[in-house]
């Protein structure tokens, strides 16, 4: 394996781990020294913005702080931004350089809003329209899609969550995860490399997830898209089954994303619905007594606790979906029509 997208994947543990020891403590001096905000606005686009959603569920779960996701153009294209009072402004990007979200930090500074900005470069625009700067230490990222860099963000937002819940147990929680992180990658890969040839000719699939996995239903999608130019649509399982579940033919691609967790007896139910329709099941999951129920089985080698698991269950969705491209014959490094860093307005 010579991809670079595929040593990238691989680095995620010491990348989680690198940034754990340069940002715990920074995280919590922000924390402290923030003032008080009633709830975050997040502005990210892609990628990042699968991360907002999981701070959607991280920062209340475990903060008790509501999370709105930004809606740029406002900002940009109307000229016409809402009113920000009590809020905590957050940009979330990679690469730091897309105008819309650093519009976003701006008017928030504006308004005099506490503004923190979650980028792989310090030096970036956002970071310097930002009063605080998390740094995400991921290393420059040469392919075109983004893995490391999407956990890392993950792992940065659990680290503000539990700064505020003030728990040691689940800062503690987060210190094991390179240990996990290192062990899925693992027992992931090889199922991805058996299974990705059956999925050559797929042209369309569904992937479900819920609760704190929600966003990770949206970033593999995304990836599969990326990747393999499958046409790939997200759920969460409550979503889903008001209207989509009408598109469920036999033989349907569905992958379903299953830690242990509060909403594995929803997607158990689901499960069951779709076998009695004959979808082809691709599960991600980390409980045995689903695995007769896969004709994919893609493996979480160990558990970690929820609010956590989407840092774990990308893992083997990153790797089928690069599995897929090289079998299709397709640069996993270069997918066609896509750069690294993209400006939107």
């Amino acid at each position: 394996m010579t991809s670079v997208l595929h040593q990238e994947i691989m680095s995620q543990p010491q990348v989680i781990a690198r940034l754990i020891e340069r940002e715990r403590e920074h995280i919590r001096r922000i924390v402290a020294s923030l003032p008080p905000f009633s709830y975050a606005l997040i502005a990210a686009r892609g990628t990042s913005d699968h991360a907002a959603t999981y701070a959607t569920y991280a920062w209340a779960a475990l903060a008790g702080y509501p999370v709105a996701l930004a809606t740029p153009s406002l900002y940009t294209i109307y000229g016409q931004p809402p009113r920000l009072r009590d809020a905590l402004v957050v940009g979330i990007s990679q690469s730091g350089q897309s105008p819309d979200i650093v519009a976003v930090l701006d008017e928030g500074r504006r308004q005099g809003r506490p503004t923190l900005a979650i980028t792989n470069d310090g030096t970036s625009p956002l970071a310097r329209a930002a009063d605080h700067v998390i740094e995400l230490h991921a290393g420059a990222e040469q392919s075109v899609a983004a893995t490391k860099t999407y956990t890392a963000q993950l792992t940065a937002l659990a680290l503000l969550a539990a700064a505020w819940n003030g728990d040691r147990e689940r800062m503690a929680e987060i210190e094991r995860l390179p240990q996990a992180v290192a062990a899925v990658l693992e027992g992931a890969e090889q199922a991805a490399a058996a299974r990705a040839e059956r999925y050559r000719y797929m042209e369309q699939v569904v992937v479900i997830g819920r609760g704190f996995n929600y966003a990770t239903a949206f970033e593999l999608a995304l990836k599969l898209k990326e990747l393999t130019y499958v046409m790939a649509n997200a759920y969460s399982s409550a979503d889903f089954r008001h209207g989509p579940i009408a598109t469920v033919a036999p033989g349907l691609p569905v992958v379903l994303l299953m830690p242990r967790g509060a909403p594995f007896d929803d997607l158990l139910a689901l499960a069951e619905v779709l076998r009695q329709r004959e979808a082809e099941l691709l599960i991600i999951s980390d409980d045995q007594r689903v695995r007769p129920w896969a004709t994919t089985w893609l493996p979480l080698a160990v558990s970690v606790p929820e609010w956590l698991s989407p840092i774990t269950t990308i893992l083997p969705g990153q790797l089928l979906a690069l599995r897929l491209a090289l079998a299709k014959r397709l640069d996993p490094d270069l997918p066609r029509g896509l750069q690294k860093v993209t400006r939107t307005l």
